[in-house]
């Protein structure tokens, strides 16, 4: 794989799933093994840097559509001219 900064995540993904298959079958000379090994670890890097990227964007997008929720639920709110709860006549029943 080139090392092409522009490569998809899916891309470097997959080529970095083929280096892990050749590697785990094990018939590699050593030299070769190794050159494999470090190209896995700049694809690990890569994907990895992808996937803070996404996650960044996803939880900026978040906050800039996130309404704002109130602090604990009030309930429904009297209608205009209706008479306002009280508390302790709900809880205890005029007791």
């Amino acid at each position: 794989m080139s090392n092409n900064a522009e490569v998809s995540f899916e891309a470097a993904f997959a080529r970095l799933e083929e280096v892990l298959a050749t590697l785990e079958a094990g018939n590699l000379p050593l030299e070769q093994a190794i050159a494999l090994y470090e190209e896995g670890m700049r694809l690990t890097q890569r994907c990895q840097e992808r996937l803070e990227s996404a996650e960044l964007r996803i939880t900026q997008l978040q906050a800039r559509f996130a309404e704002p929720q109130p602090a604990y639920d009030e309930g429904p709110r009297p209608e205009e001219g209706a008479p306002a709860r009280d508390p302790e006549q709900e809880l205890f029943g005029g007791r």
